[in-house]
């Protein structure tokens, strides 16, 4: 079954639930209301008759009787209006009645008259009687329609003088709810009608939203991820259609950079291939010519050297990509201790004067005798040689300074240079894999991969630390790499 019409019989359920359940509240209620005004128009029957008919002693003042001219006439009016009544005694015994028919007063209703409460009775049969018979009131005769029926103690004085039993046929009060009964299902009809109009729009205006996801779903599962859904509202389907929008976006970005990093990924196998071939060609030539004796005695030692040099070459490509490859799939481990960072510096600005010496480049150490750091000794040595490579490759004739100072939290680093600098969209991606802000520099011994600071930046986030960079094109970059001590890091 569709949706469409699972929603619609739902609504309709519901809607012809509660038409029915305030149909028969309403029959009911209006079914009480007419017994209850009954009730009390015969009640003020009933006080007429008595107070019509009360006869006294002018000098004892006391009761004698009821007249029975006012009641002949009050019982022809009364019977007009299909009411009928009967006067029994203070002994229980019929001492007057308008028709044939009388209700017998039972002893529990007897009871409760002499208390002085009024008697209510929605069905009471009546029978035949004969007044003028003793046993006549026990006599059961024919019987006639039921009545409802109200009887009322009358009191003189205190004392029982009177009972009234006064009813109206329960037919014509029937045929009153009979007519209500007829309207109602006339009303139920137009209703349950209108309800299957209402429940269709109203299931339609929900399935309607859903087709558009839908559709949107299956423009996703062919490729378009540029799908736009507007459906208005605060209901669940609205922020289930804000959540899809949020997730095509996401897909289309994750589309994007998959494309980007594809790319990126060919390019560099394509480099790659580039970068192995040279060294492996230089590397075989000179083992051919070592082989065949083809290399002069005096060559060797340098031919030996060249090839060295390949090799840690081709070691470095390799290993660039195993590290950044364990650290992306959280299988790399760090041992962190304390250490003096300001004697790092110095080491590394020693090892790597002669590169900077080879580009003209002048390394400038800027930090206190001793900066106490919370790292993983080998991963900051990495991080900031990458780094200080990087700015001696991009840098010709200029300087490159370190500095350290100890912050609030922990230890941070800036290392500058004065070198080519780059344009916002390279500072933009030089965090990507892959990504080269200067091929023209790509057959240089330094980061050849292009995974060098993709790496740092993995690393640094690996010690619950930060690095950002900020670069001015022709004018030189900064890089600010700040490690937290020991009670701020992040453990990995």
């Amino acid at each position: 079954m569709k949706l469409i019409y699972k929603q619609m019989l739902g609504f309709f359920a519901v809607i012809l639930t509660c038409i029915v359940i305030v149909g028969l509240l309403f029959i009911n209620v209006t079914t009480r209301m007419l017994y209850t005004n009954t009730w009390t128009q015969l009640q003020n029957y009933s006080d007429s008759l008595i107070e019509d008919s009360m006869r006294y002693d002018e000098n004892t003042k006391q009761f004698e009787g009821l007249t029975t001219i006012p009641l002949q006439n009050n019982a022809r009016l009364l019977a007009r209006q299909n009411v009928h009544f009967t006067i029994y005694s203070k002994e229980n015994k019929i001492s007057y009645s308008s028709s044939e028919f009388a209700t017998q007063v039972s002893k529990a209703d007897w009871k409760k008259l002499k208390q002085g409460k009024t008697v209510h009775k929605m069905m009471a049969t009546a029978v035949k009687t004969d007044t003028s018979s003793k046993s006549s009131s026990k006599k059961a005769g024919v019987n006639r329609p039921q009545m409802t029926e109200v009887v009322r103690p009358y009191f003189y004085k205190g004392k029982l003088v009177a009972v009234v039993s006064i009813g109206a046929y329960v037919s014509d009060i029937q045929g009153n709810v009979k007519q209500i009964q007829n309207n109602l299902w006339i009303a139920f009809v137009v209703s349950t009608l209108i309800s299957l109009i209402l429940s269709y729009f109203l299931a339609r205006s929900t399935t309607k939203r859903i087709d558009k996801m839908r559709i949107a779903t299956h423009q996703i599962t062919h490729g378009n991820y540029d799908v736009k859904l507007d459906l208005r509202g605060r209901d669940e389907i609205s922020e289930l259609s804000n959540d899809f929008g949020k997730m095509a976006g996401s897909l289309q970005e994750s589309q994007e950079e998959i494309k980007r990093q594809e790319e990126r990924r060919r390019k560099f196998m394509a480099d790659a291939a580039h970068e192995m071939r040279t060294p492996l060609t230089t590397i075989n030539g000179l083992l051919e010519g070592l082989e065949y004796d083809a290399i002069p005695e005096e060559d060797k030692a340098q031919s030996i050297k060249l090839m060295q040099n390949d090799t840690k070459r081709l070691i470095r490509l390799v290993n660039d990509n195993l590290d950044y490859e364990k650290i992306r799939t959280n299988q790399f481990t760090m041992e962190r201790k304390v250490f003096n960072a300001a004697e790092v510096l110095a080491n590394l600005s020693e090892q790597l004067n002669k590169k900077a010496d080879n580009q003209g480049d002048k390394i400038i150490v800027d930090a206190p005798d001793s900066l106490m750091t919370y790292a993983d000794y080998d991963r900051f040595v990495q991080v900031i040689f990458n780094i200080v490579q990087n700015a001696i490759q991009f840098t010709k004739d200029g300087t490159i300074t370190l500095k350290a100072e100890k912050v609030e939290t922990g230890s941070q680093f800036e290392i500058s240079d004065t070198g080519i600098g780059m344009t916002d969209e390279q500072v933009k991606n030089i965090w990507e894999r892959f990504y080269k802000a200067d091929r023209s520099r790509m057959n240089t011994e330094y980061g050849e991969s292009g995974l060098g600071l993709a790496i740092v930046h993995q690393l640094v986030d690996l010690h619950g630390g930060k690095i950002d960079v900020t670069s001015e094109y022709g004018k030189g970059t900064k890089f600010t790499i700040y490690f937290p001590d020991r009670e701020h890091a992040k453990h990995s």
